[in-house]
């Protein structure tokens, strides 16, 4: 199964999903803006979907996957992977029926931990407490979709769970719509926030459904039964342990980023987050349809002592994912304040927020080829059951986050602690090639280095020509809708065209790589379709 295939199928349905995303923190912008609403509702927001992301689509899918994608290859085939799941199933649903009762009712001291400051401001505490406890349900929810997905990645349907976070955007768009009308007939900015935070349970409901659906028709129908802690189950949570922390380094900064967030001015953690729909924008495009697709690639390779094709297919991913990435984030640097101006400032969102909102872009971005490179390289580690020295390499880098954040953030408030984060995601990588090469595990090869090389200086063509661009229409950024369009459409095809010209001229662009996104895949001997077919 080709790695530009699945990446190509899992980024295209991604990329739709974010659109969607991208829309609804736009319309939530301009109803909420950056105020007390706001804040309160993003850090109710943040506390579940990181917790999912630690946990359901971090740990648990890096350790699930390859064990169910070596069940699956195994003896017992079919039935030997539907008992691993069934088991799995029965405990996991329970424990995430406990962890999530037992939040809700410390969610008091949660909030305190995460947002102290918050007390300082009449109501916005006891709002946060509220909104936060409404939306946490949604954490059992998108863990067992989290679950059904990877179930799905194993046998290369990748398809529905790329799909399904446009239910969640979907439903959140609603729930803008309907909080604006309640407010518009006698509610307030507080009506809003509550309305968002319940269709955000929605959206768990809609996306469980939908999943377990497209599991049923993918011929997979797991049922829950009495827990059992087999070995197979126990060794998958001693896997988890550890997977927790290393997966979910990003994650567990953004604990760190909210604590940091929520101690300065109001508005300063809504900011954070808007400017990380950005960011997040060609991250999660790229770096999740690249870090879905190699694992159970990868654990194939690697279950057979297939080095070779285990080195070419991470090659292929690093230079996919920098192709990709290097130019997004120039692209993003240079143009941060005419995409904030032209999306996020109008109604309740302000010039001056959208000014602070856009230098917290260019200091997220300067770190996103590095968010990539950790879907690509800790694969590697998961896929050799190896998820104990992430962990050592995330604790680290996370103590110096830390460390640079009680430094950064009272001289230069919340862009610095973009900037922080950007940093030590970049020192993460680095220390997780240098494990893997010492290892022999993975070692970038002149051929990979020589057409990075070549990315950068299409990169910084394209970058001169977006510097020079930018100030000529300075001014339609905020104009009007045709305006606004024009003038965006300007920047992105000068800089599209600069990129992909100037990196076909110098040898960039893989003509091998670029040929598999053309060609078609055959039905699998097993009747399977390809990814372009599901």
């Amino acid at each position: 199964m080709s790695l530009v295939k699945n990446v190509g199928t899992i980024g295209g349905l991604t990329a739709f999903s974010r659109i969607f995303g991208f829309a609804r923190d736009i319309l939530l912008a301009r109803v909420l803006g950056a105020g007390l609403a706001a804040d309160a509702f993003q850090l109710a927001f943040i506390l579940p979907n990181t917790f999912r992301r630690l946990f359901a689509e971090g740990a648990f899918s890096v350790a699930f996957v390859p064990m169910y994608t070596r069940s699956l290859a195994g003896e017992g085939g079919e039935e030997a992977a539907e008992k691993f799941a069934n088991d799995v199933l029965a405990v996991f649903i329970w424990v995430l029926l406990g962890f999530s009762a037992i939040a809700m009712l410390a969610m008091p001291a949660i909030v305190w931990v995460l947002a102290s400051e918050f007390r300082e401001i009449p109501g916005k505490f006891a709002l946060s407490v509220t909104l936060a406890r409404i939306t946490f349900p949604y954490l059992t929810l998108i863990s067992l979709v989290a679950m059904l997905s990877g179930v799905l990645n194993a046998r290369s349907r990748f398809a529905p769970g790329a799909f399904v976070p446009v239910l969640l955007n979907l439903v959140l768009i609603t729930g803008i719509g309907t909080g604006w009308f309640l407010r518009r007939n006698g509610g307030s900015d507080v009506t809003v926030a509550y309305a968002v935070a319940i269709a955000v349970t929605l959206s768990g409901i809609a996306q469980l459904a939908y999943m377990v659906w497209a599991t049923r028709k993918a011929g997979v129908r797991l049922k829950c039964h009495v827990p059992r802690f087999t070995p197979e189950v126990k060794r998958l949570a001693m896997l988890i342990l550890p997977a927790t922390f290393g997966a979910g380094v990003y994650q567990v900064s953004q604990f760190v980023d909210t604590f940091f967030a929520t101690s300065l001015e109001q508005g300063s953690l809504t900011l954070l987050k808007y400017a990380d729909r950005l960011n997040q924008m060609p991250l999660g495009i790229v770096g999740i349809a690249l870090g879905t697709a190699i694992l159970p690639m990868l654990s194939r390779h690697i279950q057979t002592n297939d080095n070779a094709q285990a080195q070419r297919l991470q090659s292929n991913a690093v230079e996919i994912g920098l192709l990709l990435t290097l130019p997004a984030a120039a692209a993003l640097a240079v143009c941060a304040p005419a995409f904030v101006t032209a999306f996020f400032v109008g109604g309740k969102m302000t010039s001056a927020d959208g000014a602070v909102m856009a230098n917290i872009v260019i200091a997220l971005v300067a770190g996103l080829p590095s968010y990539v490179l950790v879907k690509v390289f800790q694969p590697a580690f998961f896929s050799r059951e190896d998820t104990r020295t992430p962990v050592w390499v995330a604790a680290a880098t996370l103590i110096v986050n830390i460390a640079i954040n009680f430094y950064v953030v009272p001289r230069y408030g919340i862009v610095g602690l973009a900037a922080a984060t950007a940093f030590t995601s970049t020192l993460n990588v680095a220390a997780l090639y240098v494990l893997l090469h010492h290892r022999s595990w993975y070692t970038l090869t002149p051929r990979l280095m020589g057409k990075v090389l070549r990315q950068l200086i299409a990169t910084a063509a394209m970058a001169g020509v977006l510097i020079i661009l930018m100030p000529l229409m300075q001014s339609r950024y905020g104009g009007s809708i045709i305006e606004k369009v024009w003038s965006l459409g300007v920047l992105v095809g000068a800089g599209l065209i600069t990129f992909f010209v100037i990196a076909y001229a110098v040898g960039a662009l893989d003509k091998d790589l670029l040929g598999q996104l053309r060609r078609r895949k055959p039905a699998s001997a097993n009747g399977q379709a390809s990814d372009s077919e599901q």
